[in-house]
């Protein structure tokens, strides 16, 4: 039984990583931190096997806590594998120098990062220069996994409406760019006809979605990583159509990053 522990300071992400490894069988969730500190405390008392570890945390960030462990007396050293987004690679560049064994560019599939466990934990050879890919990760369900992955970390509840035609509207945006140009025309009817509503009804649930996405205050660092680089804090939240688009873009160059 691989034994694992998971380092977020998301509690949405982290509970999605917990229940999928939990349904395989040969993986075992000892625990979830929320923050360096508490990392580090996990690692002394529980010594698992394998860390997947956020590098944007409170009080200690992930570069911190592979640190700490490198000062540790254990007896057995885990692997770690840093959870990175797009634009971090000093930081990805220094986790690998300070002992972390791989790394994945976030938004991921869920079943190969799986799988890069298992390899770690067996010793098979795995390239640490490359990101995780996989040959299928363009078809629909990885991608749906890839975008629940982002709009968990960024705390949007998935039992509001808007959260399913937030999904809806990014795997659409991902797979053609050009109707972000025409959302009110093309993109919320489309949406609107799937679920049975109004085009009206669903840009209002968006809007509901987007707006507790901005106000949560356990989901600051996740916005921060996908948005710093386009929302300037003066300029409020994004609208509609620049929230799916910055989600669809940030998607469409790690797809690109790792077809290279």
């Amino acid at each position: 039984m691989i034994k694992v522990l998971i380092v977020d300071d998301n509690e949405d992400f982290c509970t999605m990583l917990k229940d999928y490894f939990e349904k395989q069988e040969d993986l075992q969730v000892l625990g979830v931190a929320h923050n360096g500190m508490e990392a580090v405390e996990k690692v002394k008392l529980e010594q698992p096997d394998i860390i997947i570890l956020d590098i944007i945390m409170p009080h200690l960030d992930g570069l911190g806590v592979l640190e700490k462990i490198k000062g540790m007396n254990l007896s057995v050293t885990p692997k770690v594998i840093v959870l990175t987004a797009f634009g971090q690679e000093r930081i990805t560049k220094e986790a690998l120098e300070l002992g972390a064994d791989y790394y994945i560019l976030k938004p991921f599939n869920l079943e190969v990062l799986v799988e890069r466990i298992r390899q770690l934990i067996t010793n098979k050879s795995i390239n640490n220069s490359k990101i995780i890919s996989s040959s299928s990760e363009t078809k629909t369900k990885d991608l749906e996994d890839v975008v629940t992955s982002i709009l968990l970390e960024m705390g949007i509840p998935a039992h509001i409406k808007g959260y399913m035609f937030l999904k809806e509207a990014i795997t659409i945006v991902v797979n053609d760019m050009d109707i972000i140009n025409s959302v009110t025309k093309s993109l919320y009817p489309t949406i609107a006809e799937k679920f049975e509503t109004t085009p009206s009804r669903v840009e209002r649930a968006i809007r509901h979605a987007i707006e507790s996405a901005w106000n949560g205050r356990n989901n600051i660092h996740a916005v921060h990583k996908f948005f710093k680089y386009s929302i300037r804090n003066d300029k409020g939240k994004p609208t509609n159509s620049e929230f799916i688009a910055l989600i669809a873009d940030n998607i469409r160059i790690s797809q690109k990053q790792k077809s290279s």
